[in-house]
């Protein structure tokens, strides 16, 4: 068999240079005949209806009712928030704690976790506050600051301060009367580790500024002679 031959279409408009044709738009509008298609349709181009797309067929509803209620799953368009953090409020920065256990308690700011809680200590060696997560809209930012750059806190986050979860047993009828007391939790020995690695590098930061320490160690109260141009909001 003969190879097809490949006909080129050749264009009524040659170029004289690369995008610039012999024919200017006016004349190629006569030349190509499109006005006496106008004439044709009234004065416009013809127009061709799209083709219409095959019907499916109807689908019978059940005949019964499910027996049980079929649960949808609801869309969740809720799209998490990153929380900005405050200008006000810095690696290092003294806080002070206005709502939980420690209220009034002043803390060293140390990082923001992926929630967006602040990640403070007091340190626990100076004023008694732990590691711990709070919710900035619950501090007060100082203008006190600490050298918090030899604290290393990258093994740090949300996972960290979870609990694990434990399945409680079932209690007999004899055992729902006796007032024998439930085991506390006990700290796991690496978080007391942990604890103490960043307190020996905070106190030292804090150790080297005179009356730092007592200033931490102080609760925070108008009333004591704190003066309230210190704080930041």
């Amino acid at each position: 068999m003969a190879p097809k031959q490949i006909t080129r279409k050749v264009s009524r408009n040659p170029e004289l240079i690369r995008g610039i044709g012999k024919y200017s738009r006016s004349q190629m509008y006569h030349k190509r005949g499109i006005w006496a298609i106008k004439a044709k349709n009234g004065g416009v181009f013809p127009r061709h209806d799209p083709t219409p797309k095959p019907e499916t067929p109807a689908q019978k509803p059940p005949k019964f009712y499910p027996a049980d209620d079929v649960k949808k799953p609801l869309l969740n368009k809720h799209k998490p928030k990153i929380t900005k953090l405050r200008a006000s409020v810095t690696p290092g920065t003294v806080l002070i704690l206005l709502a939980g256990r420690f209220k009034g308690k002043r803390v060293v700011f140390l990082k923001q976790l992926p929630s967006g809680l602040l990640l403070v200590t007091g340190p626990f060696k100076i004023n008694g506050v732990p590691l711990r997560r709070v919710n900035q809209s619950y501090v007060i930012a100082t203008s006190t600051k600490v050298d918090v750059s030899a604290v290393n806190v990258d093994k740090f986050d949300d996972k960290y301060f979870s609990k694990e979860s434990q399945q409680k047993k079932k209690k007999g009828e004899g055992e729902f009367f006796e007032a024998e007391k439930e085991e506390k939790s006990v700290l796991p020995q690496q978080k007391k580790d942990d604890q103490k690695t960043v307190d020996s590098a905070l106190v030292k930061a804090i150790e080297s500024v005179p009356d730092l320490k007592s200033y931490l160690g102080a609760r925070f109260s108008l009333k004591a002679g704190v003066k309230p141009h210190e704080l930041v909001f």
